[in-house]
């Protein structure tokens, strides 16, 4: 193992032991070179005079760029966007978001987070989560309706198993939190470590849990590590911000679990993409929420060993990131950063809630009709860009096919039942046409099954 990563692991190791154990081989081998980068941060404050150091072009003490690339970004310096970022993030960047997740998360006002590390989206954040945290052969406790690159991500690439809950009650009107608490209670007694991810707004179905349903969830998590069990949180939280209505949770899960235990450690999952409406800028961070019971003395000291913890947890994240892509756009960094300081910032984001808002409450009023219920039932939805029906006599897969070859309209089949539908990308007075056309196709279907 290299001295840094063994370093950084002495560190974890005391100020919160479980944290070490929680971490996969690959995490406790992980670190943050220094020789050549630490080398060129120390001559960027240091030398005045000339800077050998940088893996880049300059001219006229300037970063060299082509006119042709400089014209089309108007408002920012080319010496803010073309050299590398660091593989931690840009500084501004991190300490804004940051700010910005304690706004919109006032449960963690009283709690200590480590500052975000910028990934290249929510899904490199999700890889880094599973390269940090989940072994081979580790199961990953998630909903029987989840985001297919789950799949992909847990199982192909950190090739682990994964364990599905019930995602909804039979009924089809909430979560199926006792089937959550009966998996990742049985999955406790195996072993010392569970892991799970919570999605809210979830993908595919677009359902938020409600205040009640989220402090039961934490609930149940928090008690099983009370216990000692070691337990990971991931939260993806990638369409956060986008609840529609007065019941569902308005923070993470995050602000509920961070800190809550020594044997817990959280990882908010977040980003730019959805919720700035970027998605092709690949803007994302990666927090943690830990806390740790062995560090004795003032509150002044432990706020001091959290900050190292995380530091150190830090390090790790950017060093996996300086393994696999170096560092993620500096100008993609550098218009988010621009944009969040905006003055009109938060209003430009209110419009397009807004619009999305109007479309979800469309659709729930538009499947009030009768003359649907014949044909599918609705999976609850409230928030983020989805939602689902559950198809009673047709195959999902022949209907999206069939819908596609004779009407032109895509959709997306999950399974042999589900369907899902991205209101995100509907006009309002598209909604009726649309579910009146999938009614049209699954008649066509029944009619050729006749």
């Amino acid at each position: 193992m290299n001295p840094l990563a063994s370093e950084l692991n002495v560190v974890i190791e005391n100020i919160n032991p479980h944290l070490l154990e929680m971490l996969s081989e690959m995490g406790k081998k992980l670190y943050f070179p220094k020789g050549i980068l630490t080398q060129s941060a120390e001559a960027k404050q240091k030398a005045h005079r000339i800077n050998a150091t940088i893996g880049i072009a300059k001219q006229n003490n300037r970063v060299m760029a082509l006119p042709s690339v400089t014209e089309l970004v108007n408002k920012i310096e080319p010496d803010n966007f073309l050299p590398y970022a660091s593989s931690f993030g840009v500084p501004e960047l991190r300490d804004r978001w940051k700010s910005a997740i304690l706004e919109k998360n006032p449960s963690i006002a009283n709690k200590q987070i480590s500052i975000p590390v910028v990934t290249g989206g929510i899904t490199h954040a999700v890889s880094t989560f599973a390269d940090l945290w989940i072994d081979p052969d580790d199961t990953v406790i998630l909903p029987d309706m989840m985001w297919g690159n789950y799949s992909m991500t847990f199982v192909v690439r950190n090739r682990a198993k994964i364990i599905h809950y019930n995602t909804y009650t039979p009924d089809l009107t909430k979560m199926d939190i006792d089937s959550f608490e009966s998996v990742v209670r049985q999955e406790a007694k195996k072993g010392k470590k569970i892991i799970t991810l919570l999605n809210f707004p979830h993908n595919p179905t677009g359902y938020t849990v409600s205040v009640e349903e989220a402090n039961r969830i934490a609930s149940i998590l928090i008690s099983i590590a009370k216990q000692g069990t070691n337990v990971v949180v991931g939260c993806d939280d990638a369409y956060f911000g986008l609840f529609f209505e007065k019941e569902t949770m308005k923070e993470s899960l995050f602000s509920l679990l961070a800190g809550a235990d020594e044997h817990l450690v959280a990882v908010k999952m977040d980003g730019a993409t959805k919720e700035d409406y970027v998605w092709g800028l690949r803007t994302g961070f990666i927090t943690y929420g830990v806390c740790s019971n062995k560090v004795g003395g003032s509150n002044e000291n432990k706020e001091a060993a959290l900050r190292e913890l995380y530091f150190a947890l830090e390090k790790k994240t950017a060093g996996c990131i300086r393994g696999c892509v170096s560092n993620v756009s500096n100008l993609s960094q550098a218009i988010v950063l621009k944009s969040m300081e905006d003055d009109r910032y938060l209003e430009y984001k209110q419009e397009k809630f807004d619009l999305l808002k109007a479309r979800a409450l469309k659709i729930k009023e538009v499947l009030k009709d009768p003359a649907y219920s014949e044909a599918w039932e609705v999976y609850p939805f409230n928030s983020g860009y989805f939602m689902c029906i559950r198809l009673k006599d047709v195959d999902a897969e022949k209907l999206r096919v069939h819908m596609l070859d004779s009407y032109g309209i895509g959709l997306i089949s999950i399974g042999s039942k589900n369907i899902r539908v991205a209101f995100s990308c509907l006009e309002e007075d598209q909604v009726k046409l649309l579910f009146d056309m999938i009614l049209q196709g699954i008649n066509d279907l029944r009619l050729n099954q006749s």
